[in-house]
């Protein structure tokens, strides 16, 4: 059979319709400022204030520089695209961006398994969690996180770049994602589902098993606490972690886990604009809303500001 070399992808994006286009443009733009704000100003309170240097801190702060990192690697482009009414990118550049996309995914499913632990350990193992998690131990776990969600989707990567890509290349999505990209493949990718379903095992299903391991022995150590107080404290903690991790598997089966179609559809790319400006832009909301320590740190931040001007 005769193959035609792409060289060229193009990304049928969100809408055609033009004023719907300029619209979204809009609301994606504040979006995305307002995650790189939220996300930026947790980075810098638990870099700067004593109080939140402590393990889930640390790895909140590895959380929130994921997001960014993610939400920068598909939304500027998309606004590009946007503003311009059409985006076409280069097949390599769609390759890489596939690539990041990926490994920045694996890597978040890695870290809230980690985070997980984190949580177990505090409230159930709490004598020995000084030592479990100390710092040269939390950038192990974080390192590992990173290191592995980077190295995983190489494998996959490295297939790919040997298959046979033919034309249409209209991709109808509005970022370079796996399974829209292998759906342009001309010949049998069974062998390369096969890979990519023990890498997404891996990376996505074993830290989900960690979590619901983890936060099921929280709950049998919560419910054999006789002072009220230290059972809310210990829900608290842990209520804002699980509705991170309720937002990003709840995205993650929507879009992975249901039958596909021989032909594309909007499904995907709607449940991905939730996952990629919607998710990022809750997740330091949901961490900081009822959180004292959070508040109490932006509060001497701006008492500090507000008494610069008077020394």
């Amino acid at each position: 059979m005769n193959h035609t070399s792409i060289t060229q992808v193009v990304l049928l994006g969100l809408t055609s319709h033009r004023r719907t286009q300029i619209a979204l443009f809009v609301v994606i733009f504040i979006a995305y400022l307002l995650t790189m704000l939220g996300n930026l100003l947790v980075l810098m309170l638990v870099q700067f204030d004593a109080r939140l240097h402590t393990p889930m801190y640390f790895f909140l702060s590895n959380l929130s520089g994921l997001e960014m990192s993610l939400i920068s690697a598909i939304v500027p482009q998309m606004l590009a695209h946007l503003l311009e009414g059409s985006g076409s990118v280069s097949f390599y550049h769609c390759i890489a961006q596939t690539y990041i996309i990926s490994s920045l995914g694996c890597t978040e499913g890695l870290l809230l398994g980690v985070m997980a632990y984190d949580r177990y350990l505090a409230i159930c193992c709490p004598l020995v969690y000084a030592v479990a998690m100390s710092r040269g131990c939390c950038i192990m776990l974080a390192t590992a996180s990173w290191a592995c969600g980077f190295f995983f989707p190489v494998v996959f990567t490295h297939l790919i770049l040997k298959l046979p890509f033919c034309g249409p290349n209209h991709i109808n999505h509005f970022s370079c994602t796996l399974l829209m990209l292998l759906r342009l493949v001309c010949a049998d990718i069974r062998q390369v589902e096969v890979i990519i379903f023990v890498v997404s095992i891996i990376v996505f299903l074993v830290p989900l098993l960690a979590i619901l391991t983890s936060y099921g022995l929280i709950l049998m150590s919560v419910v054999r606490m006789s002072s009220g107080a230290r059972r809310s404290k210990a829900f608290s903690t842990c209520a804002s972690h699980l509705m991170v991790v309720t937002l990003f598997y709840g995205c993650l089966i929507a879009v992975y886990m249901r039958p596909r179609s021989g032909t594309d559809s909007s499904h995907d790319k709607h449940f991905s604009i939730f996952y990629v400006v919607i998710t990022p832009l809750l997740n330091p909301v949901i961490y900081t809303l009822r959180n004292k320590d959070v508040h109490a740190a932006v509060a001497k931040v701006i008492c500090r500001k507000v008494a610069e001007p008077k020394g």
